[in-house]
């Protein structure tokens, strides 16, 4: 019989070991029994520091998960629940993160859950009920509009990536409260820790995170698009464009390899010049497999992927190698338009080199309520890089200078990103010169 105890707190262990987690969710992991939200899965596996897939749709793309521990925890820091907090989340998974917050909250506490996938409340419901988790209600509906009966709530979470902020959430949080999502920054995700001040939601802290995408009608652009099913290869795009035969092109291997001359590690390409090529780069992408095969030369990523960055169009594409530090990072062209799009991508890295390298430590995230782009509804993608119409000067940094391709513009003094109720601006403040 495995010994869960002491398997929880190896994960324990291991999640406090990455930094920022402090006593209280610590004591919230180690109170959760993680397994008894994975059934079926192995003993050791229930507790690695990773995500573990529960569900994929018809084309093999994951649709459900039990995220990693440590961004859970680092979450869980950013929402900062407390004993008699109302918490509404967004996504129920499999209950496991709803436990976790019904605890932090505490016997005078109340957590409300709402997933639209009815298969997954009724599981989410009996993992809790085997747990013996009260003080949870988990509810069936489109966790875009929350759950009006049980508002006002202290604070709200979303555990699926969101493309915008919708007002329901807004109008459901109480005075004073605060809502932590993984919002979509032109295809990357940043969890984002937001307060009301001065008319506007501005960020008290950013995370680097990775999950999945808020599914029906007020679902964002972006695409995730599987590639070959025996290692999951998939490619991630910021909304659905011509790629070509990206499988065809980069089974032929590499036509060219171009130096960078930028000593930059690993960690340092995927976290700050990710944010950068997406902030700036409409043909941007980023590969991922789960079973190496074609990305040998990849990045490993810390949500349990091996990851490149890159960018493609029909005839070609062109990816990031990052090798260990002091050794600067490769870019590898691929087909005929390859070596084109590698110089592309060579001037991106270099930007961000002489900008000061950015990265999502320092970035700031001020959310203005207006915006007027439609995903789904006929929106052009170079409708995102259109300036916003509202006025919004924040004057709070130096970020990254547009390069006119339609993937954001500057105003004032941040990069600024449209969407359906909100706009977004990234600044950078510490940058400021």
């Amino acid at each position: 019989m495995a010994d869960w105890r002491a398997l929880r707190e190896e994960m324990v262990a291991r999640v406090r070991g990455r930094g920022g987690i402090g006593e209280e969710v610590a004591g919230a992991l180690r109170a959760v029994p993680r397994h008894l939200f994975l059934p079926g899965v192995p003993p050791g596996a229930a507790y690695r520091d990773e995500a573990v897939v529960t569900r994929r749709d018809a084309e093999g793309r994951p649709v459900s998960s039990s995220s990693q521990p440590t961004i859970m925890a680092l979450m869980l820091e950013q929402l900062g629940v407390e004993p008699g907090h109302r918490v509404l989340e967004i996504g129920a998974g499999t209950g496991y993160n709803a436990a976790l917050l019904a605890h932090l909250a505490g016997p005078g506490g109340r957590v409300t859950s709402v997933d639209i996938d009815p298969d997954l409340v009724g599981r989410a419901r009996g993992h809790l009920a085997e747990a013996g988790c009260p003080g949870v209600e988990v509810v069936c509906g489109d966790g875009a509009e929350g759950f009006a009966p049980g508002a006002p709530y202290d604070r709200v979470i979303a555990t699926v990536g969101v493309w915008d902020l919708f007002p329901a959430w807004l109008e459901q949080l109480a005075p004073g409260g605060r809502i932590v999502a993984p919002v979509d920054l032109n295809g990357v995700q940043r969890s984002v820790a937001l307060e009301r001040t001065d008319g506007h939601w501005a960020s008290r802290s950013v995370v680097a995170c990775g999950f999945m995408r808020l599914r029906g009608p007020f679902a964002g652009p972006e695409v995730l698009r599987p590639l070959d099913r025996d290692s999951e290869l998939m490619v991630s795009l910021p909304r659905a464009r011509e790629t070509g035969d990206v499988l065809a092109v980069l089974g032929d291997g590499p036509v060219s390899e171009l130096p960078t001359g930028v000593a930059a590690g690993p960690a340092a390409l995927a976290d700050g010049f990710g944010l950068w090529l997406a902030a700036h780069e409409p043909r941007w992408c980023l590969l991922s497999e789960s079973r190496p095969r074609w990305l040998a030369a990849g990045t490993p990523g810390r949500w349990g992927f091996t990851t490149a960055l890159g960018i493609v169009e029909d005839g070609g594409l062109c990816l990031l190698h990052p090798r260990e530090a002091p050794a600067p990072p490769v870019v590898r062209a691929f087909g005929p338009g390859g070596a084109g799009l590698a110089a592309g991508l060579l001037a991106h890295l270099r930007a961000w080199d002489a900008a000061g390298r950015p990265s999502t430590s320092g970035l700031r995230v001020d959310v203005y309520p207006g915006g007027g782009l439609r995903p789904g509804d006929g929106a052009r993608p170079g409708d995102l890089g259109r300036p916003p119409d509202v006025g919004v000067r924040p004057g709070t940094g130096v970020p990254p200078a547009g390069d006119g391709d339609g993937s954001g513009t500057t105003a004032g003094d941040g990069l600024v990103i449209r969407k359906r109720h909100t706009t977004f601006v990234l600044s950078w403040p510490a940058a400021r010169g």
